[in-house]
């Protein structure tokens, strides 16, 4: 672990070789402040800065990460390094001990306005049992699948911070054995656990962006978790894919973990076969191996790996922007649901039940298929940092509460 003159523990998730940005109150003061967790603390930096001669000092004023996204790559660097600075060199310390507060005192919030919100649907365990589950007779594929990274525009005024309750929504719902449809809250409530990508410095309309440029657009990782209603979601998505079943909410983790420290993260992702089209391929390694955990009620029920997906990051941005699209500083856009070969990396309940044919067996003798109100569900993850560290992600949690 990198030298310090805080005493941080040899596990913890948020070491110096992490260092994500967040932002966070205390109490019940009204003040929004950019943070940096770590090991149990949070380092206050929109205080830190201000007492130094750091020329991005303002962009860490307004509650929001937003400046500081905007501002560029270079300036990210500039950011990291000198935190880096500020925490390893003990000529800093007495100055920086007053801006550091326990990580259990603080309330943190959604770090970044968002400007728009699309989601994919990349990994290919997932995409086979959906097909499977919701078209039993169709092939398991769509024909388009490997040939480009399917998405769909989803809400950014329903994008929220982790643990704010989720309310059960309403809408219509046609269960396959049913003659008509009928309207009322969701029966079949589900999440879908993510990885999602901050988007910092735009791109002009008209304009592409290649994977190649990749890390010079993208701020961060977070995770994500997609809250799906999936009856309102099969009764509404032919044609035009999802809906309602989808834009209620959509929950992020606190903490945005910046792209360099996930550089003993990358991987290759699995071969693609056929060969994508030029603006689709690759030349880095951008698969990341994060380890995914899904706990309901406190309970493990899932331990899907990312490293599965088949189209990457720095392809998901070429897509986005092939026909023209801009970029926006605050777009977030999201991996889809991270699914394993396993039935226990599974990264939804859709799957994990099968449709609610095979109920989750829980501690205490209950039994899942769907979200039932009072239920609370963690999305955790790791990823592997220098030295045999583990880079942590913080917790994107929601409890369901009745619509």
């Amino acid at each position: 672990m990198t030298v310090t003159w805080l005493e941080l523990a040899d596990d913890t998730p948020f070491g110096l070789d992490n260092l994500p940005y967040g932002v966070f109150s205390v109490g019940g003061a009204p003040e929004r402040r950019i943070g940096v967790p770590v090991g149990d603390q949070v380092l206050d930096l929109t205080a830190a800065a201000a007492g130094t001669a750091a020329a991005f000092a303002p962009l860490l004023t307004s509650g929001v990460l937003n400046p500081l996204l905007a501002a560029g790559a270079a300036t990210w660097r500039e950011v990291r390094e000198s935190v880096t600075e500020w925490l390893t060199e003990p000529r800093y310390a007495d100055q920086l001990r007053p801006h550091l507060v326990p990580l259990s005192e603080v309330t943190t919030h959604l770090a970044f306005e968002v400007a728009d919100y699309v989601d994919f649907y990349s990994s290919e365990h997932h995409a086979l049992n959906a097909g499977k589950i919701f078209r039993p007779d169709a092939t398991e594929l769509p024909p388009n699948w490997k040939h480009l990274p399917i998405g769909y525009h989803g809400r950014a005024g329903t994008v929220v911070a982790s643990g704010t309750p989720v309310v059960r929504p309403h809408g219509q719902r046609k269960p396959r054995n049913a003659d008509a449809p009928s309207f009322g809250p969701s029966q079949r409530l589900d999440i879908e656990a993510e990885v999602g990508f901050v988007v910092g410095t735009p791109s002009t309309v008209g304009t592409t962006v290649s994977t190649a440029d990749f890390a010079d657009h993208v701020f961060g990782v977070c995770l994500v978790n997609d809250w799906s209603a999936r009856d309102i979601q099969a009764w509404e998505y032919q044609p035009l894919g999802p809906f309602l079943g989808k834009s209620f909410a959509t929950s992020v983790s606190p903490w945005i973990v910046p792209l360099a420290a996930l550089e003993h993260a990358r991987v290759a992702g699995p071969p693609q076969d056929p060969e994508p089209f030029e603006y689709l391929r690759t030349g880095e390694k951008w698969g990341l191996d994060l380890a995914l955990e899904i706990r309901l009620n406190g309970h493990l029920v899932s331990s899907p790996p990312f490293a599965t997906q088949y189209w990457t990051a720095p392809q998901q941005l070429a897509h986005m922007t092939v026909n023209g699209a801009s970029l926006r500083t605050g777009d977030l856009f999201a991996s889809g649901t991270v699914t394993g070969p396993e039935r226990d990396q599974r990264g939804s309940f859709l799957e994990l039940s099968w449709g609610g044919q095979e109920p989750l067996e829980l501690p205490g003798g209950v039994t899942r298929t769907f979200l039932e109100d009072g239920d609370e569900v963690v999305i955790s993850a790791t990823a592997p940092g220098p030295r045999g560290t583990r880079i942590g992600f913080g917790d994107v949690r929601g409890t369901v509460v009745p619509g």
